[in-house]
């Protein structure tokens, strides 16, 4: 449930990361904390509680001002909920220069790292397998921050969304992926970067996302040569852990601001559950063919003939995902008349599922980011099924990672409990 924001651009990055955070405080967390990159080197401020404990230290502390920033709030997993434990986390270079990490997700090898490490000089602080990634990036720079960044990554196992920041390279920020959300927003001169898109729709609409094992470089500059007081233009490039160059597309979230505000609503669920009706009108839009009688999912078109053939769908999900693949078992069944069932996508990869021929499996997810089922896809697939997605969120990795799909296209969620999505779900 941990979020990350990170800004680099002309503005002035903590007020901006601030709001970021507040934008992200519906994810559930116990501790924030930011770092900006200043004149005097990289400025870190952490707190316990609500982002608001966060805001007012940095009221106090006028210090902490510049242009490039990362961000985070921490849901405690190793290690409980305390300043030390709280990201941004350091690590010392041989050359004497700090590196600053953020990260989402889990490094499952972080005790082995962390022995290697120690015996390299390097002192932990925290408890959390975060601090590893940030003094291993520090252990491999050489001057390259990017280049540190890539190496690291392919000594780590588990999952990671990350932003990193180095003194040394102060107009840089390196972010990177692997079975955690992370999206680039392309703002005025600007970029921010954001485990979920509701951090960035208040800046832009225009998106990059990126894929498992992509590293994006960020660097800012002034247009004219001398640097002194011209518009500010931010580069970036994409590459893998293996540095090999990549490009991505641009695309267009399909929410503003105002859907994700409260409005006259006391919380997000009130407000959600209201939206039902026109949820399920946007849902249908376009989808209906009243002089033909049936309904047309054009996103399952150039699959027909395969799913004419099926003998069997298989849904993986969890959660609320979950619940709405039940009903869809029967509703398969009754109306199609086709076997079906619905699988907790994070026992089906540790089981030895038998696949037949004609099997379609329906990954289902509101976020189009679970990872238990991306990886209940990736299973299915791998045994020769097609793969199919129910998703929300267009441009989602599930959606990538698909044959075909069909989205939802009900609108942001910030309630944790889906009920737009829930509702429209085993409708479609």
């Amino acid at each position: 449930m941990c979020g990350i924001v990170g800004y680099i651009g002309p503005k002035s990055a903590a007020p901006l990361l601030v709001e970021g955070l507040k934008r992200l405080e519906y994810r559930g967390y116990d501790s924030a904390g930011l770092a900006v990159v200043t004149e005097d080197g990289i400025a870190i401020s952490r707190a316990v509680g609500r982002v608001r404990a966060l805001e007012d230290k940095l009221n106090k502390n006028t210090k902490i001002d510049g242009h490039l920033g990362i961000a985070h709030t921490r849901w405690a997993t190793h290690g409980g909920p305390s300043e030390l434990n709280a990201h941004p986390h350091t690590g010392t270079t041989s050359q004497g220069h700090t590196i600053a990490v953020v990260h989402n997700g889990i490094i499952e090898n972080y005790m082995a790292l962390r022995q290697y490490l120690t015996g390299k000089g390097h002192t932990f602080e925290s408890e959390t397998d975060t601090e590893v990634i940030a003094k291993l990036i520090a252990q491999l720079y050489d001057g390259d921050l990017e280049k540190a960044v890539q190496d690291a990554l392919r000594e780590v196992t588990g999952a990671y969304a990350i932003a990193v920041l180095c003194d040394a390279e102060p107009h840089t920020m390196v972010a990177a992926r692997k079975g955690s959300p992370l999206i680039v927003g392309i703002a005025d001169k600007a970029y921010v970067v954001a485990s979920d898109a509701s951090a960035i729709i208040s800046h832009t609409t225009q998106v990059i996302t990126l894929d498992d094992y992509q590293v994006v470089r960020l660097c800012a500059g002034h247009e004219d040569k001398q640097g002194n007081g011209g518009p500010w233009s931010v580069d970036f490039r994409t590459t893998t852990i293996d540095n090999e160059t990549v490009s991505r597309e641009v695309t267009e979230l399909e929410f503003d601001l105002e859907q994700i505000e409260l409005g006259e609503y006391k919380h997000f669920m009130l407000k959600e559950i209201m939206e039902q009706p026109q949820a399920i009108r946007n849902c249908l839009r376009g989808r209906i063919d009243h002089r033909e009688g049936r309904v047309v999912l054009g996103g399952l078109d150039h699959i027909a003939r395969e799913l004419t053939r099926a003998k069997r769908f298989l849904f993986a999900a969890q959660g609320t995902a979950y619940h709405a693949g039940l009903i869809g078992e029967y509703l398969f069944e009754d109306l199609a008349k086709i076997p079906a069932r619905c699988e907790y996508a994070s026992e089906f990869r540790y089981r030895n599922p038998i696949i037949e021929e004609g099997t379609i499996t329906v990954a289902v997810s509101q976020s189009g980011e679970t990872a238990d089922t991306l990886a209940a896809l990736a299973e299915a697939r791998e045994r020769g099924a097609i793969g199919l997605g129910v998703v929300n969120s267009v441009g989602s990795t599930i959606s990538r990672e698909t044959d075909a799909g069909v989205y939802l296209h009900v609108g942001p969620e910030i309630g944790v409990a889906s009920t737009k999505a829930f509702w429209d779900k085993w409708r479609s």
